[in-house]
């Protein structure tokens, strides 16, 4: 048994030392140390020694063992180390090579020109008011001088929750729930937000959109009032030498009423393919508060009166960056997108 051990031991240093992969390593470990390898099997068999030859045999197998185990261990340590070394060549990085630019952010095109809305008014003295844009019925129409059955309500047709609970069509309800809360008080503000309607899209139409409303109720408030705010809000998103002109509308929310045109800021009013050939451009609705609005918030129609109007943030970023599908500013198309990126102030 002693000899057969000795054969073993060489025969386990040969084949391990001749592994060139821990997989071959591995297989030598199973075919000399498994369950069914020949040493375990001497271990076995050790019931049928002598009483007086089974210690001395126990001992020297298990020296056998121990060793074979820990030549199979250094031979793994050094066959990982290659493996790594392998591995790193394969993967080795030149350093000298330039690296990625790494692509940055920008603030949306419809961000950007609510914030220099923002901006103008804030500046002018007006706050920015916010509202749910899940709404009631109430704030969204009849607060509105649009009682059930209007037919201006098919204009704004909206996806309804309940029959008093809606998706606000306008920004409006903002200001109809600021007037209910200021109780009479001097307003000016304006109510940024995402509104929605049933319609179609196409290129010019969209189910949701971004408004941003104003309204500005005070002692001696008049038409003229209104204009030259207009009038700032259009030099200032289209350059100095635009000019407005107000043309007579209908909204059941204001009286009188007005469509606002700015001069064509691509051809200066002389006529092109923007402006149809007009010189103008059509880019929101205005008029003076209702007289029926103000006394449904508590307002003394008399003594006090106001201006509001309404942009469509799309339109103007469609007229200001030469945009021609508004379906643009909602597909996250990169490619769309990163052109802002060269205009960014």
């Amino acid at each position: 048994m002693e000899q057969q051990l000795k054969q073993l031991e060489q025969e386990a240093l040969e084949k391990l030392q001749a592994a060139t992969s821990l997989k071959e390593l591995n297989e030598v470990r199973v075919a000399y140390l498994g369950k069914k390898g020949p040493i375990t099997d001497l271990l076995k068999g050790m019931g049928k020694l002598s009483p007086e030859e089974r210690p001395k045999m126990g001992a020297l197998v298990n020296t056998v063992r121990e060793y074979v185990t820990a030549e199979l261990e250094k031979k793994a340590a050094v066959l990982e180390e290659q493996a790594i070394q392998e591995q790193l060549e394969k993967e080795s990085v030149d350093v000298t090579l330039p690296g990625r630019k790494i692509k940055t952010g920008n603030r949306h095109p419809l961000t950007r020109v609510i914030e220099e809305i923002e901006d103008l008014f804030v500046s002018m003295g007006y706050e920015i008011a916010e509202g749910p844009e899940v709404e009631k019925d109430y704030y969204n129409f009849e607060a509105l001088n649009l009682p059930k059955g209007h037919p201006a309500r098919d204009m704004q047709d909206t996806f309804y929750i309940t029959e008093e609970t809606l998706l606000r069509t306008h920004t409006s309800p903002v200001q109809a729930r600021t007037m209910e809360l200021k109780k009479g008080e001097p307003i000016r503000i304006i109510c940024p937000g995402k509104v929605f309607r049933r319609d179609n899209d196409d290129a010019t139409h969209s189910h949701q959109f971004m408004q941003i409303e104003g309204l500005v109720i005070g002692e001696n408030i008049h038409m003229s009032d209104l204009k030259g705010t207009l009038d700032a809000l259009a030099k200032k998103m289209f350059g100095e030498e635009r000019e407005i002109r107000l043309r007579p509308s209908f909204f059941p929310f204001t009286e009188p009423s007005v469509e606002v045109d700015v001069s064509c800021h691509k051809c200066g009013g002389s006529g092109c393919n923007v402006c149809k050939h007009t010189g103008w451009i059509e880019i929101l609705g205005a008029g003076m508060v209702h007289p029926n609005v103000l006394e449904m918030a508590g307002y003394d129609s008399k003594k006090v009166s106001g201006f509001a109007f309404g942009i469509g943030a799309e339109r103007i970023a469609m007229l200001k960056y030469g945009v021609d599908d508004i379906r643009h500013f909602y597909t996250n198309d990169n490619r769309f997108l990163s052109q802002f990126h060269r205009t960014e102030g």
